[in-house]
């Protein structure tokens, strides 16, 4: 009889995570969508980005995106500015991670991260918004610390 209840209790398990997986992942087309623009001396860039507005898509990020458009990216946004730091977990494509003050200043760019990677990355300050894009979209666009970020 332990047996049978210890397979019952591990098929619980199974099912409950499986269902707790399924639940966490929601399409990009349901996250709202903004235009933001990120913007130096010399141009400013229109990115149009998911925005990852509850703890939930906080979580799924990018993760399991396959192919990312050089206009597009997601961005996070910390109700107030904290040391914040990212991972690679099920992300398949490099990014750039673009992180900003409270002020919208660029403060750190961490280029094409490695997929897959479990190794955080974020600088030591606080941060209020954080943008990802296709990797390497930041220094072909000569992307660098001190532009401003703006969104409506």
């Amino acid at each position: 009889m332990n047996i049978v209840a210890t397979l019952l209790a591990a098929l619980m398990l199974v099912s409950s995570s499986a269902s707790y997986a399924q639940e966490t992942i929601e399409d990009l087309s349901r996250f709202p969508e903004r235009t933001v623009t990120v913007a130096g001396a010399r141009a400013a860039h229109r990115f149009t980005v998911w925005v990852a507005d509850t703890p939930a898509r906080q979580r799924q990020g990018l993760m399991f995106v396959r192919d990312l458009a050089a206009d597009r990216g997601m961005l996070f946004v910390n109700e107030r500015a904290r040391p914040s730091s990212f991972w690679m977990k099920n992300t398949f494509i490099p990014l750039d991670i673009l992180f900003f003050d409270e002020r919208g200043k660029l403060v750190a760019i961490f280029a094409n991260t490695p997929p897959l990677s479990l190794d955080p990355v974020g600088p030591d300050e606080p941060i209020r918004w954080i943008l990802e894009l296709r990797g390497g979209e930041a220094a072909k666009r000569g992307l660098h610390a001190g532009d401003r970020l703006t969104f409506p």
